[in-house]
């Protein structure tokens, strides 16, 4: 079953049996569910739409659209777009609510509606909770023909949240244009061709794109790790250039390259520009609890306080707003800065990190040198349906009572010489075990030793 309604949205596989999978029947539903919502807090009710430049997507933000036009919305209709530009054109635009169509890192097959608040903020745990029970029992309705909603088309958003970035007093667009950069960047063939580069491009860089046509026909897995950057790497290395840029079809998840053709690493994104961050405007910093310890390194290096949030941007966004933290976000490369808006955005990250750059006279290279040094290991044991992980689980928390265990998001368990965490999926029969430590070898091992544990006491 492919089809997954979560407090965060919904997402599947397009085509297939209704229920089963993403199709028009699902798509409608979910919308006018979203819709009722809406409605109930506002009375003239307004919604963004954009999307990633994947081949369902036109079809996908049409039904949407339609779908809310018949409930008496407002429709601005962004067409391709990036997570972070309609996050922002919520509130620019004064609208009701928002809906990205995007399946993010995932492949081709895949799409998913995110839905936003009147903030440009994913919607709470408890209005996911409300869409998702309004959905299942259809308790939505339409207007009658004289009270229809509209359409209108909206240019220039992406322009917009430019020039919002710009306007940041920790942007320096002059220092960084005088640097001239030569950057490659892999825009996975979707909406970071036009938003990545033209953002570079008036910081004054020398850009050079591959998988540049948004055909929604990726090029290779869409999610930015190592093992799908082979291209992109070897580019940065063959043009001689400062640096590579890496995102995900949304466009708020962000990789770098050094100039020596290896990754600066995803979970080192929000460490680097944190550090950046917390040499300026002293405070909070926050992460989930997935996230490498290198953020915690680097806020207590500066005197600051870090906190773990539980996995998910809303989650992490409801911390940051608790600490009044300066920087969050999230070890996948998604930086949150609060100074711009509360989401995951890899434009501003870019911007940031090219000044830091700029203004300290250094590489990548440099940075990832500088940055606390850890490995993460990304396991995951299979369930089978007689074992009782309730009771592993606590067992597991009576052993380990002497070190530092954290339950917020499922298990996690601090040593002096690293972390391992277990988290059971919500979508899958399978229980993630993340660990990090100094080397990935020491890494392998915290995590080998709680999972034979975790093994043998469910057994």
């Amino acid at each position: 079953m492919t089809l997954i309604k979560s407090i965060s949205g919904m997402r599947g596989t397009i085509g297939g049996i209704p229920g089963e999978n993403l199709t028009p029947i699902d798509i409608v539903e979910m919308a006018a569910a979203f819709g009722q919502l809406i409605k109930t807090k506002h009375r003239n009710p307004s919604v963004v739409i954009g999307r990633d430049a994947r081949v369902s997507g036109s079809m996908v933000a049409e039904l949407c659209a339609q779908t809310l036009i018949a409930q008496g919305f407002h429709v601005y209709n962004a067409g391709l777009s990036t997570t972070p530009t309609i996050e922002m054109a919520v509130t620019d635009l004064k609208a009701s609510a928002g809906i990205i169509v995007t399946a993010s890192h995932n492949p081709g097959q895949w799409n998913a509606l995110k839905f936003l608040n009147d903030k440009g903020e994913f919607i709470s745990a408890e209005e996911g909770q409300q869409l998702i029970k309004t959905a299942n029992d259809r308790s939505y309705n339409f207007n009658e023909v004289d009270q229809l909603g509209s359409l209108e088309q909206v240019d220039g958003l992406i322009q917009k949240h430019i020039e919002h970035i710009f306007n940041l007093p920790l942007v320096d667009a002059h220092l960084v244009a005088s640097r001239k950069y030569k950057v490659v960047v892999d825009c996975i063939n979707s909406t970071g061709t036009i938003s990545i580069k033209p953002i570079l491009e008036q910081l004054g860089c020398d850009v050079i794109l591959i998988n540049e046509e948004m055909t929604g026909l990726f090029a290779h897995n869409p999610e930015p790790l190592l093992q799908h950057l082979t291209e992109l790497c070897e580019k940065v290395i063959a043009e001689k250039a400062d640096l590579g840029i890496a995102v995900d079809p949304d466009v708020d998840r962000l990789s770098f390259i050094c100039s020596d053709g290896t990754l600066l690493g995803e979970e080192n994104t929000l460490v680097a520009i944190a550090q950046y961050i917390l040499k300026n405007t002293p405070g909070a910093t926050v992460s989930n609890l997935s996230s490498t310890r290198g953020l915690r390194d680097v806020t207590v290096s500066a005197g600051q306080n870090y906190f773990a949030a539980a996995v998910g941007e809303v989650n992490v966004v409801t911390k940051m707003k608790e600490v009044n933290a300066v920087i969050g976000g999230e070890g996948n490369g998604g930086i949150i800065y609060p100074e711009l808006h509360y989401g995951r955005d890899a434009l501003v990250g870019v911007a940031l990190m090219l000044t830091y750059m700029a203004k300290e006279n250094i590489t990548i290279l440099d940075l990832k040198n500088a940055l606390p040094q850890y490995s993460i290991s990304k396991n995951k044991i299979d369930l089978e349906k007689s074992w009782n992980v309730r009771s592993a689980i606590d067992r597991l928390i009576e052993i380990y009572e002497n070190e530092e265990v954290n339950t917020e998001d499922g298990l996690k368990i601090d040593f002096e010489s690293g972390w391992v965490q277990l988290r059971q999926s919500n979508t899958e029969p399978i229980i993630r075990v993340y660990s990090e430590s100094n080397t990935m070898e020491a890494a392998e091992k915290l995590a080998n030793d709680i999972i034979a544990k975790f093994k043998e006491i469910v057994k």
